[in-house]
């Protein structure tokens, strides 16, 4: 890990260089390309700031709606492929009718509004609105956001 500037405050600067410096000097294609750049950069620091939190949520949301608890991947890109498995797993059990009523139903919804609304915030934030105090990790990236 490295001090300072942390890879945030990296991010954040070149982003606000991008919104404060370049896309006002550009016109056309290359303002419209500076000012897709800063909006990827803003994404890549949000996903950064937010995945562990939400990776591990949403695992624990499949144990819970798998109903088969299984410890967490230490790695990043194992975590990643389990949870793409664990997915598809709930995804073969939607289409098979598992989730079409009863508790399993509410129990599915639930988890994949949280899993959309981790995804949009980090994606996306200002499309959330009211909704975005309901992601996971996403209020202070908000906050953080707001400050560049």
């Amino acid at each position: 890990m490295q001090d300072r500037p942390t890879y945030s405050e990296l991010l954040a600067a070149v982003q606000h260089f991008l919104e404060a410096d370049a896309v006002p000097a550009l016109d056309g294609p290359k303002k419209f390309h500076a000012r897709v750049a800063a909006n990827v950069l803003a994404i890549v620091r949000r996903e950064l700031q937010n995945a562990d939190t939400q990776l591990r949520a949403e695992w624990q949301r499949l144990d819970a709606v798998l109903g088969r608890p299984e410890p967490v991947p230490a790695d990043r890109a194992e975590l990643y492929g389990r949870l793409r498995q664990r997915t598809e797993e709930l995804c073969e059990r939607i289409r098979h009718g598992d989730a079409d009523a009863g508790p399993w139903r509410e129990a599915v919804w639930a988890h994949v509004r949280q899993t959309v609304v981790d995804k949009l915030a980090v994606a996306n934030p200002k499309y959330l609105g009211a909704a975005l105090s309901q992601a996971v990790g996403a209020r202070d990236s908000a906050v953080d956001d707001e400050q560049h």
